[in-house]
């Protein structure tokens, strides 16, 4: 079995090759590829050189599985030419609400695999993937009818660059210099900002819709979903508060039970000093942590927790890995 990765160079490229070594991902050969300004650098993985192959030139037709981490400009370019040759899985937005392909987290809903048309999978945002993870048992034994979720989400989910600019702002505020926003609307380093992506018309941005029509698509088409979606001072992993209405009535411990016997869900809920996840702690980790689970007391039948998960991994590089994983295991690709 051959693989290529597409943006092998950026965050989630390299965050894939890691999730390769971590599971003992196994392949023939390996094609590692980027924009014409990366070709012919190297990267070094399992004691092995491979040279930066240039987009615009690579033979699609090297790889059985082909891995898109390089956003939604490349993918609208090049997907569908790569699909003609090799099954891509995309981590992009730009093809998750086409209805001829899968958008698959696999602990949800890997059987939609056997609806793909187009050969593209796509992965979805990464703060969807990280809830639907954790809804997805909550569904099946107490049907969701209503979430609200309110996101706090690390600046590595907009790339490299805004990481960088973190650490940048952060000297310059303590050394008491001027700050300039270049990749922000405003000062990221010790502040929030209630904006990510874009502004529909009806006030929502981009990103919070894409949580609300995805969640849909993955999960239920029936569940109601609002979100507001908030730029935080955390290099990597999102956390989200969210508040959930479920049709039937439940116990804490009966949540905490079918949490903890989901597959990628870890719950760490103890009702003292630190007794919940955090960003940090969820940096570096595959699961999906959960914390702070407790009844709605102001409705029947609603419950409050708090979600944490690292979005290179469960929000891109991880939850595509399982995909393929996913692929190989059912012989969707040929072996």
């Amino acid at each position: 079995m051959n693989i290529a990765i597409v943006g092998a160079t950026g965050n989630v490229g390299r965050k894939t090759l890691e999730v390769f070594d971590k599971k003992n991902f196994k392949f023939d050969n390996l094609y590692l590829v980027a924009s014409e300004k990366s070709a012919g650098k190297k990267i070094s993985f399992r004691d092995k050189e491979y040279v930066i192959e240039n987009l615009e030139t690579y033979d699609f037709s090297k790889a059985d599985i082909t891995f898109f981490a390089a956003g939604g400009t490349i993918a609208e370019k090049f997907a569908e030419k790569a699909a003609k040759h090799t099954i891509v899985i995309d981590n992009s937005s730009f093809f998750r609400m086409d209805p001829d392909v899968p958008l698959i987290v696999p602990q949800v809903n890997a059987s939609e695999i056997k609806n793909m048309k187009k050969n593209i999978i796509a992965n979805p945002n990464c703060s969807t993937a990280q809830l639907v993870i954790a809804l997805k048992p909550l569904h099946d034994l107490f049907k969701i009818k209503r979430v609200v979720v309110s996101t706090y989400q690390s600046v590595s989910g907009g790339g490299k660059i805004p990481m960088d600019e973190l650490i940048d702002q952060t000297k310059q505020y303590l050394d008491g210099k001027k700050i300039e926003s270049k990749n922000f609307t405003k000062q990221i380093a010790f502040n929030v900002i209630p904006h990510i992506d874009v502004f529909a018309d009806d006030g929502y941005t981009k990103e919070e819709l894409k949580m609300t029509n995805e969640t849909k698509k993955i999960l239920d088409q029936n569940i109601e979903l609002s979100a507001t979606c908030v730029r935080v001072p955390v290099l990597v992993s999102h956390s989200e508060a969210v508040n959930l209405e479920l049709e039937k009535e439940f116990t804490i411990d009966q949540i905490k039970e079918c949490l903890e016997k989901m597959e990628g869900c870890k719950v760490i809920d103890e009702r003292k000093d630190g007794g919940y996840s955090t960003p940090l702690e969820a940096t570096g980790k595959d699961e999906t942590f959960i914390s702070r689970i407790r009844e709605d007391k102001t409705k029947k039948n609603c419950l409050n927790m708090w979600i944490v998960s690292d979005n290179l991994l469960r929000g891109a590089a991880l939850n595509a890995v399982e995909i393929a994983e996913t692929l190989i295991k059912n012989n969707f690709y040929g072996k």
